[in-house]
């Protein structure tokens, strides 16, 4: 069962899809169109990476001031998803 960084995954995805079919804006259309195609087309190995990373108890290094590092690495543990995300400039 898909927790919320999978839930992440699907929000992402309907935003680029939108934003890359929307007509308003060329230039968000052109900047989102291959973000969209790209998390559409890998959707199975982060689907894959996700659900890999569910299960096991994480240390993040304390709760109400988590290490910033830790956190990163146990709520984006999808290395696809994470590429993709990060072309977005």
């Amino acid at each position: 069962e898909r927790d919320n960084r999978g839930s992440h995954y699907y929000l992402a995805l309907y935003w680029a899809e939108a934003l890359a079919a929307q007509a308003d804006d060329d230039e968000l259309r052109t900047k989102f169109a291959p973000v969209a195609s790209a998390l559409k087309n890998q959707e199975d190995a982060i689907n894959a990476e996700l659900l890999a990373a569910q299960g096991d108890a994480v240390d993040i290094g304390g709760y109400f001031h988590p290490d910033i590092e830790l956190a990163a690495a146990a709520m984006r543990p999808s290395a696809t998803l994470n590429a993709i995300l990060d072309s977005i400039s």
